[in-house]
């Protein structure tokens, strides 16, 4: 970006840039370059509310809340209407949910699931709140407000603020049942009724408060902002302008104290001076409060713009201001001064709030997009350093951030001051700047050396205390810091300290530090390697604090495997309990999986013979039962059998297992004597038979119990066993076979008891099973058994209370039986009802007693069949009656009269009946057989039959029926409606035709006449006839008659129903003749029947409802027009009688004669609107004149309009004006004028009062190019934009420019000044230019039209002179240069770099490129920083736009490193004169290897050399090489030594081999050095004998350290004669030469004086360590002496350092102290032990020879 113009922040890493135009220089704004893209604060789109389907409207204050940056709640409209709310959880990927609610309002908790709903109560004042925690479903809070809540806030996560019309509330949710508290009264501006609550804010402590509130003076022209801050605890309140503030707690010092901040933008009414305030409101730190104040400068586009929320950044130290217009600015909170501005959102913003996760903020805009803004943390420091070149104290700035919030970028700075304050002694500071410094640059080895270098001056505590004290105050150790500090501390035992630090985690746990600390506490080392996951350390220290059973917690929570086997080896020795609930927790595992084999476990533990603890482990181990563990099962049940038969019962007992080896375990417990258990796991019959023989020491629970899992074909050959063996086995046999006859078979059992003649056991078994038992079988065996058994109590309970048993098999049996009590034959007969059977049985048995008792006493419900059964077996009639008289009235009615009937013996019952009516028994079925004997009998049944109310009518009337038909019809009309099908039916077949109709007519019954009318009915005439002539006329009862013509017009009679009407209406008495329903129903009757009659009746009938019959006459499908207007016209109904005329006879003739005779308004108004729908419009508006009715406007209008009828409808408009008002009556009379030509009396009309839209008037006429009249009418509402196109329309330019002034929007410019290009008007085209070009959206659309008409010189011109206007932008200057890069090039380039900060970089680059500037091109390519773009464009445009020291610079600044080598190829190519400059500039960023090869390839890698010689301390083999072919090529064998030994990462070996052939002895020497170096010391040797080059060789020798290369060296000289290399030698290879090999060489060939000074070395050599040796055995002499003499004094021979006393202050006796330095290692310079120097003649390595 460039100078006076805004940065915006990076959003996914770019820049983009907006220019604001020139900027005063009293406007300190931010004005950067951004450089790699960094931004102080990262601009992120979260999620926009749009995309879910929310509507637009919802997106404003008050429907759409967000109290932090977790949740936004929005109160919508779904799809269906129905009212919703939407919560988006952005901690939750931006979930949405949506919930029905009818609720005003909602407000989602900042911290949790928890919403607040506000509703209005019908009814009530003020507001309904409630809240809810949605996760629990619980009801947190209920409260009725008394006032209207104009706004709510929480203020924490369990406090609600309400702010009502007069008063603020807190609520505090934690305390249940609460209600709201009063906390302060508005007042001021705030209690007034126009100002609008937009914010409420609280600080940490709930001890200040501020309301927000904005209002206007001026319609909205400007927005004023009040502030009321309150104190909670003064009860104190201020008043403030402003609009939006903030509470924070906030780092200002260095001390590391948080400060309670109050932060407001302050705006004074009546100006636009915003003023930024900062300052401490809890004063809880000594001294002057903190207190700032720094004037804003909002953007110069938007000067009139406000905040809308303000947010301090705890996190960062920053105050984030958002705008209404959607401008963010950043301020440092400790100095005021302004980091950054920028417009982060086209549409104005409504809602802010901070986030507390990223210490920034989030806001939302009109458009639902909600958006994050946090601090670029790795950016902002180096932003303000670097680029706030405005800004004087922007290192202070940057460095205050660094150190108290933590923020990298400036490490130079802390760096710097760390060496500054070091150096001048200041300690402590340095040690404070190396704690707040956070990226840990100084935090390393060299700065606790250089603290410990340091020695402490007398008095004062060490330096190294100072830093290490520094660092636990500003934060935590790291590993290295807490291990120089715990190695002293742990070697003084201050055990305290180690724990304090523990606990506060100032230490880094590291592996090496629990090595420190575990000495002195190993608990404490535990702590250290739990931290540091330092597994094999953490369980070593659990085996040792004898912590077994957190091991295996400890490895299941971290998965590490260790080797259990050897803990559990080493554990079950010293400890086997345990080492026991180590393997069960290891056997336990993780997620199910053990963490050892069992086996091994197993094997572990027997082998020292631990069979207890072997068998708990299995029994917790096996207890999933689980098949793969069969194995185990069988051998801890062996293990147990064979050595602890009790613990194997017990084990058996639990019946844990079941996949064990049960054969094998069966032999076992047979062994030990367990016979239950043996059978148990037996499953051959055999041994079962085997074992069963001991049955009696086994319990009968057991064996009843084991039966169970026996086969049932075993289980019976055990039970016969059983029996057969010992007959005492009977009760727990029938114990058996009670609880197993379900799988063996019950019968089977039966059969096995029986075959030993066990009725006992037959009647115990089937005894105990008979209640659950539902077979037939079964309960017969059981009664044969009892009665076998002789309990015939028993026998006659079962056949009295089961229901199982076959009745017949059961029946015959005690029949045959002929048991001697006859009551179970008695109960089982009555129960399955073989009464007569019973009877049969009792009677021909002559036990007539037990006859009386069983109806008497036992059942008298079935006395009926008793009594049928006698009378069947011809008993006496006296027996009978004497039988019913005892059972009385027990007996049922109506089943003993049938049984008696059905015998035809029902005179047998009359006493008895008789009897029953005498004690007023109301049965149907009693009266009914009275009444039929009294009508077989004839005495007198017409009387009983009306007279008597209980009979049932239907019964007795169908016994009448074949006796006597008067008598039926008697008994079926007194049941009135119950029986009328079977009265019509007696009639119709009798032919008592005057009864039925009678009947019909009394009964006035629908569904009756319904059934006598019936078509069907071939005896419906002569019921009509009978009552058309008889029963009617007899009746004087109304609805008698009313019901009979309903019922006429139910059957669809309508001829007989007119006859009928008319005897009535027309022939009969006054009694109905005027009745109005019989008259309606007469012409309602004759209209659907003959329409001839229909006229005479209305003439003739004058009682009707004639409304209702003429809608009837004139619907379908009668469409009686004339009838009805005739009706309409008798009654008066004039209007009705038009509709008639209109709609229905459709003559408009007669119905204007029929108008012109009433002359009533509805009635012209009718005929009007029907002579407007068939097209007589001057006809229709003459009638709607004579109704003066206006109702049909805008029909009358529409239609007038499409004939053209302007005058005339001039008239109705008129006459509509006085009748109603309508905007639409005004308009169209103005439009009527103008279409009529009547322009003086519509300019007169207008300039009255009237209601006309004239703006829609005038836009009618201007389409339909009416200009003239438009003109008058724009001109009447001053709308000068339609003016200004109105005269462009007329020609009238001049007069359309100074409308456009006055109307003053792009849209009339634009159309202005087209219509002048056009026209070639320049001049006026050049004042609208100018109103345009001050818009970037409609620039490019005016340059088109200038240049589709070739007017290139006007608008360069325009644009040209548009530039000096204020509201000048950056499109304007980027198209001004556009346009010279098209038109006018030779002014381009200075254009550009005058106006460099004000253009649109990338479009002009754009435009460049495609008219071949490249020149200027790449001036913008660097100043927009793509340098990767101005290298390439330089590169492939080099002839116009290549300049070597602008490549330079580029080249330093690129990103793409391809570009280096393309580069390097270029400058090969077309300027290698200047390629080292170039390659020393990239040197840092290039490979190397690459750039050689680059060179190689293109054969000029000798130019290059002085870039290889500069790069060559990278020791780069391909640098190498290159570097030492030239040198080989051009034979400087100096510089290639000098290389080779500085230098060796090159193939050596390859470069030997190409040298040791050189002609230059030189180079051959190079050669041999070389083959040295890669210690191939023969070659060397070799190569230096050939040259004769002895030095060399001895040299080369010397350094192999090889005896045999040496020794054969010294043959060479020997054999050679070379006596002088021969003593040379000796010297030089000294320490590799055998004293016999060269004393033997000396004397050999005469060399004895050579050799001497050789041999007087090694002869000292040896003196000396023979007396060394003398000395060192005296020595330990003497002290195996002093052990002997005192043998338990102990003297340590040394003292650490850091054990002596006088530590520094604050850590006790610690000492933080280095130890000395250790003394020099011996080695080949050093004298050798025992060997003294002496002058004489000493053969010293290295002296001149």
């Amino acid at each position: 970006l460039k100078p006076y113009g805004l940065y915006c922040f990076g959003r996914s890493g770019k820049v983009a840039a907006r220019n604001s135009g020139p900027i005063s220089s009293r406007l300190q704004v931010p004005t950067v370059k951004m450089q790699g893209g960094a931004t102080p604060v990262n601009v992120t789109p979260t999620i926009n509310l749009a995309d879910h389907g929310l509507n637009a409207q919802a997106f404003r204050f008050g429907s759409t809340t967000m109290e932090s940056d977790k949740y936004i709640s929005v109160k919508d409209t779904g799809a269906d209407g129905a009212a919703q709310v939407v919560v988006i959880d952005m901690h939750n990927g931006n979930a949405v949910s949506k919930r029905p609610m009818k609720a005003e309002a909602t407000l989602m908790n900042p911290a949790e699931n928890i919403i607040a709903l506000k509703a209005v109560t019908e009814g009530q004042p003020g507001q309904f709140v409630q809240v809810f925690n949605l996760d629990t479903k619980a009801k947190l809070g209920v409260y009725q407000s008394p006032e209207n809540i104009v706004f709510w806030k929480w203020i924490t996560s369990r406090m609600l603020a309400l702010v009502c019309e007069k008063d603020v509330y807190h609520w505090n949710l934690e305390v249940a049942n609460s209600t709201p508290e009063k906390v302060f009264t508005r007042a001021g501006k705030l209690a007034e009724a126009g100002t609008q609550i937009i914010s409420y804010a609280a600080n940490s402590s709930i001890s200040w408060c501020l309301l927000t509130a904005i209002s206007t003076q001026d319609q909205g022209k400007t927005i004023d902002g009040n502030m009321q801050l309150y104190s909670i605890e003064k009860k104190q309140q201020q008043f403030l302008e402003g609009h939006a503030g903030c509470f924070g707690d906030l780092k200002i010092t260095d001390d590391g104290s948080v400060s309670g901040l109050f932060a407001f933008s302050e705006r004074k009414v009546g100006t636009q001076a915003t003023k930024l305030h900062v300052m401490d409101i809890v004063k809880a730190g000594t001294g002057t409060p903190f207190k700032m104040a720094v004037e804003v400068q909002m953007p110069p586009e938007a000067p009139g713009d406000f905040a809308v929320a303000l947010h301090l950044s705890e996190k960062h130290g920053v105050c984030f201001m958002v705008t209404k217009g959607g401008f963010l600015l950043v301020f440092d909170v400790a100095s005021g001064a302004m980091i950054a501005r920028s417009r982060v959102s086209q549409d104005s913003i409504f809602i802010s709030t901070y986030s507390t996760l990223s210490g920034g903020c989030i806001f939302i805009n009109r458009k639902g997009a909600v958006t994050s803004v946090t601090v670029n943390e790795q950016g902002i420091v180096g932003f303000i350093m670097n680029q706030l070149v405005q800004l004087p104290n922007r290192q202070e700035i940057a460095f205050n951030l660094a150190r108290r919030f933590g923020l990298p970028g400036a490490d130079e700075l802390f760096q710097r001051q760390f060496s500054q304050y070091f150096a001048s002694g200041d300690y402590k500071n340095a040690a404070v700047v190396a704690a707040q410094c956070k990226s840990g640059l100084l935090r390393t080895p060299q700065t606790i050396q250089q603290f410990k270098s340091v020695q402490a001056q007398p008095g004062q505590s060490s330096p190294i205390l100072h830093y290490f004290s520094t660092l636990l105050e500003y934060g935590k150790l790291n590993a290295l810091e807490s291990v120089e500090l715990l190695s002293p501390v742990v070697q003084q035992g201050r055990r305290e300290l180690v724990e304090k630090w523990l606990k506060e985690d100032k230490l880094e746990c590291t592996e090496e530090l629990g090595d420190v600390v575990k000495p002195m506490d190993g608990k404490f080392a535990l702590s250290i390697y739990l931290r540091a996951s330092i597994h094999n350390k953490v369980i070593q220290c659990f085996v040792e604090q004898g912590q077994i059973d957190q091991i295996v917690a400890y490895v299941k929570r971290v998965g590490y495997t260790a080797d259990y086997n050897q803990l559990l080896q080493g554990m079950v020795a010293s400890n086997p309990e345990g080492a026991t609930n180590f393997a069960k927790a290891l056997l336990e595992g993780k997620d199910g999986v053990p963490l050892i084999d069992i086996n091994q476990v197993v094997k572990v533990f027997m082998d020292q013979n631990k069979l207890q603890e072997t068998t708990s482990i299995l029994l917790d181990a096996l207890k999933a039962n689980r098949p793969d563990q069969g194995a185990l099962q069988t051998q801890l049940l062996a293990m147990n059998l064979q050595q602890a038969p009790k613990v194997a019962e017990a084990i058996l007992q639990m019946n844990m297992f079941t996949h064990y080896d049960r054969s094998y375990i069966g032999q076992l417990c047979e062994k030990a004597g367990l016979m239950q258990y043996a059978m148990e796991n037996y499953t051959d019959t055999s041994d079962l038979k085997r074992v069963m023989l001991h049955a009696h020491s086994m319990t009968p629970e057991f064996l009843i119990n084991y039966f169970s899992k026996l086969p049932p074909e075993t289980a019976l050959e055990c039970l016969h066993d059983l029996m057969r063996h010992n007959r005492q086995n009977l009760n727990v046999a029938v114990q058996i076979a009670i609880k197993y006859h379900e799988q063996i078979g019950a019968m089977k059992i039966v059969d096995m008891f029986e075959s030993f003649a066990s009725n006992e056991g037959v009647f115990y078994f089937l005894g105990a099973i008979l209640s659950t038992s539902t077979d037939a079988e079964v309960h017969f065996r059981y009664i044969r058994a009892a009665s076998r058994c002789g309990n015939m109590q028993e026998v006659e309970r079962v056949c009295r209370e089961s229901t199982c048993y076959d009745p017949v098999v059961v029946k015959d049996f005690l029949k045959e039986a002929k048991l001697p009590d006859p009551r179970p034959l008695i109960y089982v007969c009555d129960l399955h009802d073989h009464v007569e059977e019973l009877t049969d049985y009792l009677y021909k048995n002559s036990l007539m007693k037990y006859i009386e008792v069983y109806v008497v006493k036992v059942n008298p419900l079935k006395c009926p069949q008793v009594t049928g059964a006698l009378i069947d077996l011809d008993c006496s009639e006296d027996f009978i009656k004497n039988l019913l008289q005892n059972v009385r009235a027990a007996c049922p009615i109506e089943p003993l009269v049938a049984e008696v009937e059905k015998r035809n013996r029902l005179r047998v019952l009359l006493p008895w009946l008789e009897a029953r009516v005498a004690e007023g028994n109301q049965d149907p079925h009693l009266h009914n057989a009275m009444a039929k004997i009294l009508i077989d009998t004839n005495r007198d049944p017409e009387t009983f039959l009306k007279n008597n109310a209980f009979y049932d009518s239907a019964t007795v009337g169908k016994y009448c029926e074949d006796r006597d038909p008067h008598l039926a019809y008697t008994a079926y009309k007194r049941a009135w409606g119950n029986c009328d099908e079977a009265l019509v039916d007696v009639t119709n077949r009798n032919g008592l035709f005057r009864l039925q109709a009678r009947y019909l007519v009394e009964r006035q019954s629908p569904e009756l006449w319904e059934l006598a009318l019936n078509a069907e009915n071939k005896y419906r005439r002569s019921v009509i006839d009978q009552v058309v002539s008889t029963a009617l006329p007899e009746s004087s009862n109304a609805d008698e008659v009313s019901a009979t013509v309903k019922a006429f017009i139910g059957a669809d009679l309508p001829n007989e129903l007119i006859e009928l009407l008319e005897k009535i209406v027309l022939h009969k008495s006054a009694d109905f003749s005027k009745n109005r329903n019989l008259q309606n129903l007469l012409i309602l009757t004759a209209i659907k029947a003959d329409k001839s009659r229909v006229m005479d009746y209305i003439n003739r009938l004058d009682n009707y409802d004639g409304v209702e019959i003429a809608k009837i006459a004139l619907g379908e499908p009668y469409c009686l027009f004339e009838e009805a207007f005739l009706i309409y016209k008798k009654g008066e109904l004039n209007s009705e009688a038009m509709e008639v005329l209109l709609t229905n006879i459709d003559s408009i003739e007669r119905a204007q004669e029929f108008a012109a005779r009433c002359n009533e308004s509805p009635v012209w108004y009718k005929l009007g609107r029907a002579q407007l729908e068939h097209g007589q419009v001057p006809e229709a508006i003459d009638s709607y004149l004579k109704a003066e009715d206006a109702t049909d406007y805008a029909e009358v209008i529409r239609a007038a309009k499409v004939e053209e009828n302007y005058d005339e409808l001039v008239r109705y408009l008129t006459m509509a004006r006085n009748k109603a008002k309508d905007q639409l009556i005004d308009t169209e009379l103005v439009y009527s004028f103008a279409k009529a030509e009547r322009l003086s009396e519509m300019e007169e009309f207008i300039s009255g009062t009237n209601t006309a839209n004239i703006q829609t008037v005038g836009d009618r006429l201007y389409d339909e190019n009416n200009f003239k009249a438009a003109k008058s009418l724009y001109q009447s509402i001053s709308n000068n934009a339609k003016l200004a196109a109105t005269h462009v329309q007329l020609g009238e330019y001049p007069q359309a420019v100074e409308a456009a002034k006055k109307a003053n929007n792009a849209k009339t410019w634009k159309e202005v000044n087209i219509a002048c290009i056009k026209a070639e008007q320049y001049r006026c085209a050049e004042i609208a230019g100018m109103h345009i070009i001050v818009h970037a959206d409609h620039l490019d659309e005016l340059i088109s039209q200038y240049e589709a008409s070739g007017s290139f010189e006007e608008l360069i011109a325009l644009l040209d002179s548009g530039l000096g206007n204020e509201r000048a932008h950056i499109g304007m200057f980027t198209e001004l240069a556009i346009l010279y890069a098209k038109y006018k090039p030779e002014k381009l380039m200075d254009f550009i770099k005058l106006n460099t900060a004000k253009l649109n970089i990338p479009k002009l680059i754009q435009a460049c490129e495609r008219h071949y500037h490249w020149q200027e091109a790449v001036f913008l390519f660097t100043h927009y920083d793509e340098y990767d773009q101005a290298a390439n464009t330089m590169m492939a445009h080099s002839p116009v736009a290549f300049s070597h020291d602008q490549f330079l610079m580029v080249m330093q600044k690129v990103a793409n490193m391809e570009l280096y080598y393309r580069a390097v190829t270029f400058y090969i190519e077309e300027n290698p004169m200047q390629l080292n400059a170039l390659l020393n500039t990239v040197a840092a960023k290039v490979d190397h290897a690459r750039v050689v090869t680059q060179a190689r390839k293109a054969g000029q890698l000798e130019l290059i050399l002085p870039y290889l010689k500069s790069v060559q301390q990278h020791n780069i083999s391909a640098v190498n090489e290159a570097i030492n072919e030239i040198y080989v090529e051009g034979e400087q064998f100096e510089e290639l030594r000098q290389s080779i030994a500085e230098f060796d990462n090159f193939d050596q070996i390859a470069l030997a081999q190409k040298l040791e052939k050189h002609e230059l002895m030189e180079m051959r020497r190079i050669a041999s050095f070389v083959y040295q170096k890669n210690k191939r010391y023969k070659q060397s040797i070799e190569l230096s004998k050939v040259d004769r080059m002895y030095k060399d060789c001895m040299d080369t020798a010397c350094e192999s350290g090889n005896s045999e290369l040496a020794e054969n060296l010294l043959r060479f000289f020997v054999d050679n004669g070379h006596k002088e290399c021969f003593a040379a030698c000796l010297y030089t290879c000294y320490d590799l030469m055998s004293p016999d090999v060269a004393l033997e060489l000396a004397w050999r060939k005469g060399l004895m004086d050579f050799a001497m000074p050789y041999m007087i070395q090694v002869v000292r050599e040896y003196t000396g360590r023979v007396n060394a040796l003398d000395k060192k055995t005296l020595k330990k002499e003497e002290e195996e002496e002093k052990q002997k003499s005192a043998p338990n004094d102990y003297v340590p021979d040394y003292m650490m350092p850091n054990m002596m006393p006088g530590g520094p202050g604050g850590f006790g006796q610690l000492a933080l102290t280095g130890a000395p330095a250790m003394m020099p290692q011996q080695g080949f310079g050093a004298p050798q032990p025992g060997m003294m120097q002496q002058p004489g003649m000493m053969m010293t390595p290295n002296r001149p020879f």
